[in-house]
Parts: structure tokens; C-alpha cells; sequence
């Protein structure tokens, strides 16, 4: 008779534990994470610090490659643009998303389809839509300047990405068009989890509908707000294909942004140090707009019943 050994006692209850269990489920995703995300970011921090360039390691020089980016018009141009690029699309999104989600929201025929139509600019590739966008902006063909002609508004073509603030305005609208579904769905799926209760409770009390919104929909969509914002605001302040694909930074410079700096500074210049270090200098950008999503979430308690936080 064969005797089948039983796990021992501890190990049992370790894998009882759901906490242990999900740690070990965890294990792979976190083995990928380090491999392909920590280890970047470490070498890139590090390169950040020496003067390394294509074909050559380079060597240690502290702060130097920091001091040059402060000094460097250029690269505050970058930031500046980056900054202003990130607010403006991003409050736009949120705006347009959030009206969107809640027309979405409403007993319409073919709601499914128009949800369906509403990914499409998020799902069509970043490069496609740049193109896309670069034949509309484009100072002969576009068929905005030739539809504002028709209509008596201009009377010459518009030089979209020609002109330094008309070029950032039409890559933020760009950016605008892709993003904008996916604040949408994302928000219209935390509207559809607000129980009518409230609303019907809101109604019998004499509430308006902007009452409403105001004190049940904007509470109870809190946690997904900060969730959906901080990813809109990581993916602006971080998007590198549009812009590379629709402007290359131009002109003068007026739409680079500091991803697309740093990939020009480090492969096409051939300067590893410093367009990592120009990398390395958006990460506090990045943790400040987590640390705003994490205090976000701490009124996820209060949505549930618990005690505000």
C-alpha cells in the first residue's frame, strides 16, 4: 500500500492563510515587474549620473549632468511645456469625460453602440492617430483650414505646427481625442456602481438634478476620480509617441516635452547621461501625482460605511 505523505502542519495553514496566498500569487508578477521595470529604472538612475554615451560606458560625475539640465533653456522649456501640456489635457479630459460618462449614464437607444463607438480613439494605435492628426494639421491639405475657409471664418490656411503656440495647442487637442474615452468608460463604470436609492432618497427630498450630482454623484465617484485622474496625468505627462510622431518637439522646440528631450538628448545625440538624467528628473512628478491618488483614496472607507479619513 502506498502511503502519501501529508503536507506538514505549518505549511498547510500557511497556504489556508488567503494573505499568504495571495503573497505567493504575487511572486511571478513581482519577478517581472523587477526584471522589467526596477532594473530600468536603476540603470537608468545611475546612467543619470555619469557621462556615459553610445558606445562608450562613461564615468562618474555626480551632479554634474543635473547642473548643466538647470542651466539649460532647452530643457526648462521641455518642463514648462510638459507642465502646461499635462494640465491642459488633462482637466480637459476630466471635463469632457465626466460630461460624457454621464450622457452614457442615460436610458438612450443604442447605448451600447455609442459606448462601443466611444473607444475607438483610445484602442486606434498612438501612431496611426498622430498621422491622423498630422494630415489634419497640415498646412496645405488640412481640412479644418479648408472647412473654416468655406465657412468665411480664415482666409488663409492656419499654420497648425508651424507656429510654436499653435503647434501646442493642436498636440494637446490630439492628446485630448485619445484620452478622452478612457476617462469616460472608466468613470461611467463607477456610475453605474451608485445605487438609484440615493438618487430616488435625493428626488423625495426636492433635490435638482445639479443638488444631485453635486452631493451623491461627486461623493460617491470620489476614489474613482483619483484613480482615473492619476493615470490620465501619468500618461500625459510621460506620452512620447504623439508628440514624436506629430512635431519631433518642433517648432523651436515648442512642443518638446521632457520624454521626447530625453530620448533626443540620449539616442539621436547620442548623450546617454544626460537624457537619462532628463528621464531620472520626471520621476518626482510621478510620485507626487501617485501621492495625490493615494490620499484620494482614502475616502474609499466612507463610501463603504465606514468612517471618513
Amino acid at each position: 500500500m502506498t502511503v502519501i505523505a501529508k503536507p506538514s502542519s505549518a505549511l498547510s495553514r500557511a497556504l489556508d492563510d488567503r494573505t499568504v496566498l495571495g503573497l505567493l500569487f504575487m511572486v511571478p508578477a513581482a519577478a517581472l515587474l523587477l526584471l522589467f521595470l526596477t532594473y530600468p529604472l536603476g540603470l537608468g538612475t545611475y546612467l543619470g549620473f555619469t557621462d556615459a554615451k553610445i558606445g562608450r560606458a562613461g564615468e562618474w560625475v555626480g551632479l554634474e549632468n543635473y547642473k548643466f539640465l538647470w542651466s539649460d533653456a532647452v530643457t526648462r522649456l521641455a518642463l514648462f511645456n510638459t507642465l502646461f501640456y499635462t494640465a491642459v489635457a488633462s482637466v480637459i479630459k476630466f471635463v469632457l469625460g465626466l460630461w460624457l460618462a454621464l450622457l452614457l449614464n442615460k436610458h438612450l437607444p443604442l447605448k451600447s453602440f455609442f459606448r462601443a463607438i466611444v473607444l475607438l480613439p483610445f484602442i486606434v494605435p498612438t501612431a496611426l492617430s498622430a498621422i491622423a492628426f498630422w494630415w489634419i494639421y497640415d498646412s496645405q491639405f488640412s481640412i479644418i483650414s479648408w472647412a473654416l475657409m468655406r465657412m468665411g471664418l480664415i482666409h488663409q490656411y492656419i499654420d497648425f505646427l508651424g507656429n510654436p503656440w499653435h503647434a501646442r495647442f493642436s498636440t494637446i487637442a490630439a492628446n485630448i481625442w485619445r484620452g478622452v474615452p478612457f476617462v469616460a468608460i472608466t468613470l461611467l463604470a463607477g456610475l453605474q456602481t451608485i445605487s438609484p436609492s440615493y438618487y430616488e432618497a435625493a428626488s423625495l427630498d426636492g433635490a435638482t438634478p445639479w443638488q444631485q450630482f453635486r452631493h451623491v454623484t461627486l461623493p460617491l465617484l470620489t476614489p474613482i476620480i483619483a484613480v482615473v485622474m492619476t493615470f490620465s496625468v501619468l500618461f500625459t505627462f510621460t506620452d512620447f509617441q504623439l508628440i514624436y510622431v506629430l512635431t519631433r518637439g518642433g517648432p523651436l522646440n515648442a512642443t518638446h516635452l521632457m520624454a521626447t528631450l530625453s530620448f533626443q538628448r540620449a539616442i539621436p545625440g547620442g548623450n546617454l547621461g544626460e537624457g537619462a538624467a532628463i528621464a531620472t528628473a520626471m520621476v518626482p512628478f510621478l510620485l507626487a501625482a501617485i501621492m495625490v491618488s493615494y490620499f484620494g483614496l482614502q475616502r474609499r472607507a466612507w463610501q463603504q460605511g465606514g468612517t471618513d479619513r
